[in-house]
């Protein structure tokens, strides 16, 4: 069946601007135009907006989804499993902060009590699932699933304080990189703080004895090759990653 921009754009709930846009960027061209001009859309292009739409819904940005789906090695059935796999751990988020809020209520209540690791049982689950997703594959092939998992399981026995800790260290060390950037000096003394509150920061998840100074060189190392870690450290300024490499370079020679 053929759609309008109109009927298509109604039928996906998007406005009728979006379909032109996405068309204009080459995301979605119609499968063709019509003699008065009228784009038309079929059933292959129905099929790529619902894949468009999911992405978004999971928060790629459109020149990232473009690139994807017009890969050569795309494959559609692949794709919707690993939407559907990051839609099942997204309920099971929501379904254990419900839990967590309701305990929280009936705490309150008089009804429940409420243990301090319960408190934040939904939050440190979310970060290990999230860190699993991003970054999981890579991790357990170079540091071993062992490792991993102990990391996993000093997360979820973090106390209020300890979590809270985690949460201000990853804060200070953004905040103290951006100011060593200002510097220029990757061996100054910002730049070397910077580096020795990474360290704190690792050591928290880390297992004890587990820190060495050339594992935290090598991780540096991973934050410049890796794309997902480095589009991390350049929100906090342009060039912040390989900065922060060089400042590591010398923290741990």
């Amino acid at each position: 069946m053929a759609y309008t921009v109109h009927q298509l754009a109604s039928m996906a709930n998007i406005s009728t601007r979006t379909l032109r846009y996405y068309d204009e960027i080459g995301l979605l061209p119609p499968a063709r135009v019509a003699p008065n001009g009228y784009r038309v859309y079929e059933r292959e292009q129905v099929d790529a907006l619902q894949q468009i739409l999911f992405f978004r819904e999971l928060g790629l940005d459109l020149k990232t989804i473009k690139k994807i789906i017009t890969a050569p090695d795309f494959n559609r059935e692949r794709a919707l499993q690993s939407h559907l796999n990051s839609l099942i751990s997204k309920k099971e988020q929501i379904e254990r902060l419900i839990s967590n809020v309701s305990k929280t209520l009936k705490s309150l209540k008089g009804e429940y009590e409420m243990g301090d690791h319960e408190k934040f049982e939904g939050f440190k689950k979310k970060l290990i699932e999230e860190n699993e997703e991003k970054y999981g594959k890579e991790a357990r092939e170079k540091f071993g699933d062992e490792t991993v998992d102990s990391s996993n399981a000093k997360i979820m026995s973090m106390t209020q304080e300890q979590y809270e800790k985690v949460e201000r260290l990853s804060q200070e060390i953004n905040d103290t990189i951006k100011k060593a950037m200002e510097t220029g000096d990757p061996a100054g003394e910002l730049a070397q703080k910077a580096c020795e509150l990474h360290k704190e920061w690792l050591c928290m998840f880390w297992q004890e004895g587990a820190y060495s100074k050339e594992a935290h060189k090598n991780l540096g190392l991973m934050y410049v090759t890796d794309e997902r870690f480095k589009s991390y450290y350049e929100k906090i300024a342009p060039g912040a990653t390989e900065f922060f490499y060089e400042a590591l370079k010398i923290y741990c020679s």
